[in-house]
């Protein structure tokens, strides 16, 4: 995960908001997964996206003009065609605008802030995932809940005791359920009404079953970057000569976990290459993780981060990348394959400069980039609205008593 200059494990919660419209007009309900696709409304659901994690904390704070970023946020990428945003539903500790001050401790003024983000995403028809918890000290994170553990006496001998220490797994826990239960003050609509995803094998299942035990109708992701592990040690040779302890594929071959996640920074992971070589390494990033969802997994696979930053690299090569990767999903979209979409790092809007990592996209600014976002957009609701006339047809076609390619009495 690149905005925060480290890789990242993320558990994440996707609300798909009930009762407004999706990407296309009257579209409502839930997200679902059929076999290697997402579904919505009985029909494949493709969807473009974005990473914007500040959006708490912006919300949170006093200037209005600053909270008004939010909004101005989710109008300027529902004009963009973007349907899904991602975004850190978790500030741990006493730092600024902090969510969860100590285990169990909320700032209301702060979960408000996070209140009015859902309530602009439902607004505007563009569906949240809401990550959890940073596997690093950024925001908190695990580092954050180990201190905390350390602190009420427990024998914590480094931050990964996370994963294992059963007091700290509890205070997790308790902030599954914080989160899921909340009812909005803006909206009047609880968590347990949406949809939501989900993460190292043993840790992932307890988790996983812990949330479905709160609402059964959660979709479960496990936020990987999509480094394969020792369940296929000979597919390690696709990753950037490293890896972190994850696996893409038996981590995500847990049953509870619908669907695979993957991220893509090659300026990152490869920075002694050139362009065409960072290229040539994506191309065959992106379409081996396609396959291996398409073919093993039978699960969709989410592109949740892909970015260049401009600190060290011209806005045609940025643009280049983000073609790469869109072609690439588009590819299989039309196919009814498994690629459900892609999630850039990151949004902003005017004005919020000094949130940049180099990897920002503005919009009204970067044109030629804005330019291929929007057209990606028109590419996969096209596709999707494809499916909707095809299944309308074969419904009235069905009611007539008429067979239409196949269907009906």
């Amino acid at each position: 995960m690149k905005r925060l200059e480290a890789l990242v494990l993320l558990v994440t919660l996707l609300l798909v908001l009930q009762g407004k419209k999706g990407i296309a007009a009257g579209e409502d309900g839930f997200v679902k997964t059929n076999g290697a696709q997402f579904t919505l409304d009985g029909a494949p659901f493709y969807a473009n996206g974005f990473n914007a994690y500040w959006l708490m904390y912006v919300a949170a704070d006093p200037s209005p003009s600053e909270r008004q970023k939010v909004s101005t946020l989710f109008q300027e990428a529902r004009g963009h065609g973007l349907a899904i945003a991602r975004t850190w539903a978790f500030n741990d500790g006493t730092q600024d605008r902090a969510l969860q001050i100590s285990p169990g401790l909320y700032s209301e003024q702060t979960f408000q802030a996070l209140d009015l983000v859902v309530s602009e995403a439902k607004k505007n028809g563009i569906k949240l995932i809401l990550s959890l918890v940073n596997n690093y000290e950024h925001y908190g994170g695990k580092k954050q809940y180990a201190n905390w553990g350390r602190s009420q006496g427990q024998s914590i001998s480094s931050d990964d005791d996370f994963f294992t220490n059963s007091v700290i797994k509890g205070f997790y826990k308790n902030h599954i359920k914080t989160v899921l239960t909340r009812r909005n003050t803006i909206t009047g609509v609880d968590c347990s009404n949406t949809l939501t995803f989900f993460f190292l094998q043993e840790w992932i299942t307890e988790m996983a079953a812990y949330l479905k035990s709160i609402d059964g109708n959660h979709l479960l992701e496990v936020g990987l970057e999509g480094f394969y592990g020792q369940s296929e040690s000979q597919k390690q040779q696709d990753n950037p000569n490293f890896q972190v302890g994850t696996d893409f594929i038996a981590n995500n071959q847990i049953p509870e976990i619908d669907f695979a996640t993957v991220h893509s920074y090659p300026d990152q992971w490869l920075p002694s290459s050139d362009d065409r070589s960072q290229q040539d390494f994506l191309t065959h990033w992106l379409q081996v993780h396609i396959q291996d969802s398409q073919n093993v997994l039978r699960k969709p696979v989410l592109f949740a981060e892909f970015g260049k930053s401009l600190r060290t690299a011209p806005v045609e090569q940025r643009d280049r990348l983000f073609d790469t990767v869109y072609t690439a999903i588009y590819s299989s979209a039309r196919a009814g394959g498994a690629a459900a979409g892609g999630m850039f790092w990151q949004l902003f809007t005017e004005g919020m400069h000094n949130f940049g990592d180099g990897y920002e996209v503005v919009l009204s600014e970067n044109g030629s980039t804005a330019g291929i976002i929007a057209d990606q957009s028109n590419k996969l609701n096209r596709i999707r609205r494809l499916y909707l006339e095809l299944r309308n047809r074969a419904r009235w076609a069905g009611g007539n008593g008429i067979r239409h390619n196949g269907i009906g009495n």
